[in-house]
């Protein structure tokens, strides 16, 4: 037995990803049908005492198609217009879907400033919850009609990932029109076969990825595997499988060998640095000598301003800043002591300086090793 696959189709919750090509008519309004039979899966294994989470793309499509609208627009605001209608029938479907089978669906909408702030990222992880302890089925989804280029997640794979560590999920299913992982670059080679497991952070995973091809959906297999990784440091496992075979997600739970399975290699993070690491935009950059990316990396110590080299951005206190090493590779970040303006006045200096240069001293450390994830 699959000892890796075994625990995959016995975790208890699951946060399943399906995109827009699974639950639409080729981006012509919603495939009822396809959304009919996955809540019936839903069903099955909410009865079979599984939580699960379902981060569902479709709405710009059904929103074009309630607009009558044949070609995707490129401006925001009418992408946003479109999510708005569509976002309207596409809840409408799952919990008319799901009632039939006595369960209701809940909307749960997202942008990246709910899961960036603190306090809003822990409240929407106590909302969740409860809908699981309420047999409650969230729909979650990306807030498009407010959400700006700054503060996009960017696709729905990321979000779902953002998700998982979000409510501490087990498992990752990402449905797509893809057989899962192959092990060559799309196109490349007739003879590919499919990945059967890998760890997340394998660099294989780099060089076979491509992008998306679609019009539809917004992610490749480039963020899936990204969305991995972001899984993993929570300790999740990710199937990248497809959504076209019939009853996908009852066969995996089943224990079925279907898709790619992406497992994590190393301890998870615990969950304060997840949500350190998982922040998609940083504030601004510290740029390290390479004692310092020793001190940190190897040796697990925090960083101080003797081995800041340049200080990029402008944050306050409090904020996520990125590190980088002297090639510009991000190699860990942080909730940062001192603002940018103090930042580049210690940079280079010891830490028994800090009082002299600035007037006062808050924290020896820029940031704290409690509060600096390795990436």
């Amino acid at each position: 037995m699959n000892n890796k696959r075994h625990q995959v189709s016995t975790n208890k919750r699951w946060v399943i990803k399906v995109g827009s090509s699974l639950v639409t008519k080729n981006g012509r309004g919603l495939n009822m049908d396809a959304i009919a039979n996955l809540a019936s899966q839903l069903a099955a294994l909410v009865d079979s005492g599984k939580e699960v989470i379902l981060v569902s793309s479709g709405a710009i499509a059904e929103g074009m198609n309630r607009l009558g609208w044949q070609q995707r627009p490129h401006a925001v605001y009418e992408l946003q217009a479109a999510a708005a209608v569509g976002q309207m029938g596409l809840i409408q479907a799952y919990e008319s879907c799901l009632q039939q089978h006595n369960l209701h669906s809940a909307q749960v909408l997202l942008t990246h400033d709910d899961l960036q702030n603190r306090k809003r990222y822990l409240n929407a992880r106590t909302t969740l919850r409860k809908l699981l302890e309420l047999k409650v089925i969230p729909v979650v989804n990306e807030n498009d009609t407010v959400s700006t280029d700054e503060i996009k997640f960017g696709d729905n794979d990321t979000l779902a990932a953002l998700v998982s560590n979000l409510v501490e999920a087990n498992t990752l299913i990402i449905l797509t029109d893809q057989q899962g992982v192959y092990d060559a670059p799309p196109g490349q080679d007739t003879d590919n076969i499919i990945i059967d497991e890998i760890s997340a952070a394998d660099p294989l995973l780099d060089k076979v990825a491509g992008p998306s091809s679609g019009e539809l959906g917004r992610g490749g297999m480039l963020t899936k595997v990204s969305a991995a990784r972001i899984a993993a440091r929570a300790g999740a496992a990710t199937i990248i499988a497809s959504g076209k075979v019939k009853n996908i997600l009852l066969r995996i739970a089943a224990n079925e060998s279907h898709g790619s399975l992406l497992y994590p290699d190393a301890e998870p993070l615990a969950a304060r640095k997840q949500w350190i690491a998982n922040q998609l935009y940083t504030r601004g950059e510290l740029c390290l000598d390479d004692g310092a990316c020793q001190v940190i990396c190897k040796a697990g110590k925090s960083l101080l301003p003797i081995g800041v080299k340049e200080v990029k951005g402008e944050f306050d206190r409090g904020e996520v800043v990125s590190c980088k090493d002297s090639s510009g590779h991000e190699i860990a970040r942080g909730l940062v002591n001192y603002s940018a303006k103090e930042a580049r006045q210690l940079q280079g200096a010891a830490s028994g300086e800090i009082e002299k240069i600035l007037g006062y001293a808050d924290e020896p450390e820029l940031i704290h090793r409690d509060n600096l994830v390795i990436l």
